[in-house]
């Protein structure tokens, strides 16, 4: 799969409003068909930096999702609300979900 982490730092007063900013462009892309994760979460230790956690299928997927429409558009109405670039990090893993942190297992869970 093709995983992806991008953290995203959105102009203050934007901030609290986010979720519902890209909110069109989440609900787009996790109706992907390649799609197998679009998660954002927001930082505990900066209020107006959102993280997001992303993975497709394959690179299929993934460049299906670079050219869909409502990336391109997503290209055009989400940088207006950002304070600066997205930075990210992009990489091939050989699997197709979750793994369990075996170091933190919790005791009979399955």
């Amino acid at each position: 799969m093709i995983f992806i982490t991008a953290k995203f730092k959105v102009k203050p007063e934007d901030a609290d409003n986010w979720p519902q900013i890209s909110g069109e462009f989440t609900k787009a892309c996790r109706e992907e068909p390649g799609c197998l994760w679009f998660d954002w979460s927001r930082s505990v230790d900066d209020p107006e930096e959102y993280v997001l956690v992303e993975a497709f299928r394959d690179g299929a997927a993934g460049g299906a999702h670079v050219q869909s429409d409502h990336f391109k558009k997503a290209q055009k109405d989400l940088p207006p609300h950002l304070a600066a670039t997205p930075r990210i990090v992009n990489f091939e893993v050989p699997q197709d979900d979750w793994s369990e942190l075996g170091e933190m297992a919790v005791p009979g869970d399955t």
